[in-house]
């Protein structure tokens, strides 16, 4: 089960965890100059385990190895570096490559064992020989201990020196050289406990702004520069109720399962379970844009909420451009829609429709009354099959799609638009 996909800040190298604890990055290929319209693909380049399951023998309490989330840290050498989380640890990884070895040592053999020291008469400077290209994964630092709760989200900072980590109740900002302390930035509030909190994000350009998300629907954006203690928020983004829609599942489907910033820094996208909402920073109260990603389920909350599906948690995603959303849905569904021209389209992810240079066909849910060939009824959907993570490329029209235990990577048709 892919629990996570993430492109770096290139696009060059992509991510994924799972809930075996266990971290697969896939590198894009050099395009191909014989087929200039092939784009370069993209290959396993590392698979290493980050996390081991455990246990918290204080709270008899087993900590599954299930990776959270992943997040790529700005490149500053030839290195790369990321973040890593379960539902306790944070562990910040390297990413090396080695092409070369010395060779000629003095004081050892070609199998590493010292030589006699008696045999050694003369001087040599050892050389670097190519070699078959070695990919190291090692693991710089561990934060622990830094949360009672599930950490629900990891954001790195636009500073590159800090980054944060919320759970259920708190938010806490670490430094990446320092890994035995952190700054509870946003402090739990245990008396009026009625909402907790889902997920959080830096601002992309202002290291002093990040938001948080509530399982009541709202947003809050705080200011570290106000106070280093962000226990009140600087704005609320919230929609009031419209109480002809007030029912029993209500608080529930209303509750933000992720939130993004745009790359430009202006908006803020959102995700509840039947919406994607777009929010203007500078707007507090109501969404400039709202998007119904499967309205059709309205109806069905009930046994939705009977199987649990109804608690699922769905991301939701940016094009390089802020012009395009996409978000996933059942049925191994996802949804794209276009703000220029509020266009949108269903698309499938499924292996018949993934062999190589196959394109993709729109696909239509039907409730009821006259259905066309290729409709899907309401009733056969598949809820088992969900795509909860997606990612898109930071520059170029490519989406990574993860369908349960499958990741799908497609890219639009040369010089076409997005459908």
């Amino acid at each position: 089960m892919i629990d996570q996909v993430e492109f770096n800040h290139t696009g060059e190298l992509l991510a994924t965890g799972d809930k075996g604890g266990r971290v697969v990055i896939f590198q894009r290929e050099p395009e191909s100059k014989n087929e200039p319209y092939n784009q370069g693909e993209y290959n396993v380049y590392s698979t290493f385990q980050s996390h081991e399951p455990e246990f918290d023998y204080l709270k008899s309490l087993e900590i599954e190895e299930k990776i959270n989330k992943i997040k790529w840290l700005p490149q500053q050498n030839a290195a790369h570096s990321l973040l890593s989380t379960n539902d306790k640890t944070i562990k910040l990884w390297k990413i090396t490559e080695r092409d070369k070895r010395p060779e000629g040592y003095n004081l050892k053999d070609e199998e590493g064992k010292l030589k006699d020291l008696s045999t050694v008469t003369s001087l040599q400077v050892p050389v670097l020989k190519p070699m078959d290209l070695m990919v190291e994964v090692t693991p710089r630092r561990i934060f622990a201990n830094g949360h009672t709760y599930h950490v629900n989200s990891i954001s790195v900072n636009s500073d590159c020196e800090t980054y944060m980590s919320a759970d259920d109740l708190r938010i806490n900002l670490w430094h990446l050289a320092i890994t035995d302390r952190s700054f509870n930035i946003k402090p739990a509030n245990m008396e009026d406990l009625t909402e907790v909190i889902t997920a959080s994000e830096f601002h992309p350009h202002h290291c002093n702004l990040f938001v948080y998300s509530s399982s009541k629907g709202s947003l809050r954006l705080c200011d570290m520069r106000a106070s280093a203690l962000c226990d009140k928020h600087s704005k609320l983004y919230e929609e009031p109720e419209d109480p002809s829609n007030r029912s029993f599942f209500s608080e529930i489907i209303s509750s933000v399962s992720d939130v993004k910033f745009s790359h430009s820094g202006r908006y803020m996208l959102t995700r509840d379970y039947l919406t994607v909402k777009v929010w203007d920073l500078n707007m507090e109260t109501k969404p400039v844009e709202t998007y119904q990603v499967h309205d059709y389920l309205r109806s069905k909350l009930c046994s939705l909420y009977e199987n649990d599906c109804i608690f699922d948690k769905f991301e939701c995603a940016w094009n390089g451009s802020d012009s395009v959303i996409m978000t996933g849905a059942y049925n191994n569904f996802f949804r794209m829609f276009d703000r220029n021209t509020k266009r949108d389209v269903t698309l499938e992810a499924s292996r018949e429709s993934s062999k190589p240079r196959a394109i993709l066909k729109p696909r239509r849910v039907c409730v009821g009354g006259k259905r066309r060939k290729d409709d899907i009824s309401v009733d056969s959907l598949d809820f088992t099959k969900k795509i909860l993570h997606t990612a898109w490329h930071p520059t170029e029209n490519i989406i990574a799609i993860a369908a349960t235990n499958n990741l799908y990577i497609f890219q639009d048709k040369v010089n076409s638009e997005m459908h």
